[in-house]
C-alpha cells in the first residue's frame, strides 16, 4: 500500500514537473550539437566547439562562434572541441557547453529544470556514460536518460524498429560511425567504430600534405569534403582550388585538386566503414538478415551525404541502400520522439539518473 501511494506521489510529481519544464532531447555529437524541444521540434544546430581563455579556462564562446575562431585565435585564446570519437574528452569545457545550449533553449520556469534525453555511442565503457550524464546534470538537466544513437537514428528515420523485423542502420557521424539491427525496440547487434567525418577530414588534410606539400586548416579540410568528396566513381568528376600554406617556401599557395584525388584520399576511410557494414551483416541472425533483403540499409548522419557512399554499399553488401531524408536531423529526431513519451516508458527503454532538486 505504501509502495503503491509512493508511486503515485511520483507520478504526480513528475506530471507537475514535465508540465512547467521544457523536456529537451541531445544529440551530443563530435562536429555538432542539436538539440529538440518539445513541442517545438529542432531549434538548434551548432558546432560542439569551446572558445576558452588560457590561464583562467573562462569560455570566450560557444558553438557558431567558437568555430569562427579555430585556427584563428590569438595566443590568448584556444579554440577546443571538448568531444572526441563521440565521447567527452574535456568534462568541464563539454559541461560549459552544454550548460550554454540548454540555457539557450530552456528558460527557466520557476526554477524547474528540463529533463534531458542525450544520445550516445552503442560502444562506450560506463565510465564514459557517467561522464555524460554527470556533464548533463551539472549543466542544469532535472533528468537524464541515455539512449543509443543508432537506436535514437532508426527512431527518428521513421524506422519499424518495434515491429518483429530486421530493421539496419547506419550512423555516419562526426567521431564515431555506429551501425545496429533492430528489432522489437531493441538492439539485437550494434558495432561501433571510430571512424568517421572527422577521420575523412584528417585524410584530405594529410593527403595534400603528402601530394602538395600544403598545410589546411580544418574547416578547409571539411569544405573539400562536402564540396567535392565522394565514395563511389563520380558521372562527372568535380574540380575545387585550395588555399593553404606552402610547407616549404612557408608562403600562401594555391593548388587545383580533383574530386578523384580526394576520392583516394578518403580510401581507407570509406573502406572501414564498408567493412564494418559487412562484419555487422554477418553477425545478423538469419530470419533478420533475411528481412533486410526487402527492407535494406537506411543511412542517417552527415556522413552518409557523401556522395556515393550509399551505391558502394550496396555494391559490397549487396542489399538496396538508402540515405534518410534530412540525415543530419535522424538522431537528434529520435531522441524527440523519446522525449515525447510518457517518462515510465521512457524509463524502460533507456538508463537514467535522477537528481532532485
Amino acid at each position: 500500500m505504501i509502495q503503491k501511494l509512493i508511486k503515485i506521489l511520483q507520478d504526480i510529481k513528475e506530471y507537475f514537473l514535465s508540465y512547467f519544464s521544457t523536456d529537451l532531447g541531445i544529440d551530443l555529437g563530435t562536429a555538432t550539437t542539436l538539440v529538440y524541444v518539445k513541442g517545438q521540434g529542432v531549434v538548434l544546430c551548432e558546432p560542439s566547439v569551446v572558445a576558452i581563455e588560457k590561464g583562467t579556462n573562462r569560455v570566450v564562446a560557444v558553438g557558431d562562434e567558437a568555430k569562427k575562431m579555430l585556427g584563428r585565435t590569438p595566443g590568448s585564446i584556444v579554440a577546443i572541441r571538448p568531444m572526441k570519437d563521440g565521447v567527452i574528452s574535456d568534462f568541464e569545457v563539454t559541461e560549459a557547453m552544454l550548460k550554454y545550449f540548454i540555457k539557450k533553449v530552456h528558460p527557466r520556469k520557476f526554477f524547474i529544470h528540463p529533463s534531458v534525453v542525450i544520445a550516445i555511442p552503442s560502444g562506450i565503457t560506463e565510465v564514459e556514460r557517467r561522464a555524460v550524464i554527470d556533464s548533463a546534470i551539472h549543466a542544469g538537466a532535472r533528468d537524464v536518460f541515455l539512449i543509443e544513437e543508432p537506436k535514437a537514428a532508426a527512431i527518428g528515420v521513421g524506422l519499424p524498429v518495434h515491429e518483429p523485423g530486421g530493421n539496419m542502420i547506419i550512423d555516419i557521424g562526426g567521431g564515431t560511425t555506429e551501425f545496429a539491427v533492430i528489432s522489437l525496440g531493441g538492439i539485437v547487434y550494434a558495432k561501433s567504430i571510430r571512424v568517421a567525418g572527422d577521420e575523412m577530414d584528417t585524410a584530405v588534410m594529410e593527403y595534400l600534405r603528402k601530394t602538395y606539400n600544403l598545410m589546411i586548416g580544418e574547416r578547409t579540410s571539411e569544405e573539400i569534403k562536402i564540396r567535392i568528396g565522394s565514395g563511389y566513381p563520380l558521372e562527372e568528376e568535380l574540380t575545387m582550388d585550395v588555399r593553404g600554406r606552402d610547407l616549404i617556401a612557408g608562403l600562401p599557395k594555391t593548388i587545383s585538386i580533383t574530386s578523384v584525388e580526394i576520392r583516394e584520399a578518403l580510401a581507407d576511410t570509406v573502406q572501414a566503414i564498408v567493412d564494418a557494414a559487412k562484419s555487422t551483416l554477418e553477425h545478423t541472425p538469419p530470419e533478420l538478415a533475411a528481412d533486410l533483403i526487402d527492407r535494406g540499409i537506411v543511412m542517417a548522419g552527415g556522413g552518409s551525404l557523401l556522395r556515393g557512399i550509399d551505391k558502394r554499399i550496396a555494391e559490397e553488401t549487396g542489399l538496396p541502400v538508402h540515405v534518410a531524408e534530412d540525415p543530419n536531423t535522424a538522431v537528434v529526431r529520435g531522441t524527440g520522439e523519446t522525449v515525447n513519451m510518457p517518462a515510465r516508458l521512457r524509463k524502460r527503454l533507456m538508463a537514467q539518473a535522477k537528481l532532485d532538486f
